[in-house]
């Protein structure tokens, strides 16, 4: 099992930045990739990000492209996003994820994909 936890998370106005933490604990050394995903009040979850676990490939929804940053530090096990210039629309849950497996698009857009989530972070933007 692999257990991830969110962490920095919070109430910020429009145009300021966040960088959210996800740890992961256990067996680590089955995840392929982590991914952040997003789900807002009423809205379905969206894909955020996706990042290789040992390589540094790196997927981005298109309306996150450019102002949203995923990273690793594998030492610390921890998956980070950089959230810049945010804006009210970005209000919403934020989920770490972790696949055992190599995926394509469309699929490393997709929920099932992924095999371990956490408890999700809020992110609150005011305008």
């Amino acid at each position: 099992q692999v257990q991830l936890v969110e962490s920095g998370g919070g109430l910020v106005q429009a145009g300021e930045s966040l960088r959210l933490s996800c740890a992961a604990s256990g067996r680590t050394f089955s995840i392929y990739a982590m991914a952040w995903f997003r789900q807002a009040p009423g809205k379905e979850r969206e894909f955020v990000a996706r990042i290789g676990w040992s390589d540094s490939s790196a997927y981005y929804a298109d309306s996150m492209k450019g102002r949203f940053t995923i990273s690793r530090d594998n030492a610390k096990k921890t998956v980070y996003l950089q959230m810049n210039s945010l804006k009210p629309e970005d209000t919403a849950v934020y989920y770490c994820a972790a696949d055992r497996a190599r995926a394509t698009m469309p699929y490393l857009q997709q929920q099932q994909q992924y095999d371990y989530w956490g408890q999700g972070a809020q992110v609150t933007v005011s305008s």
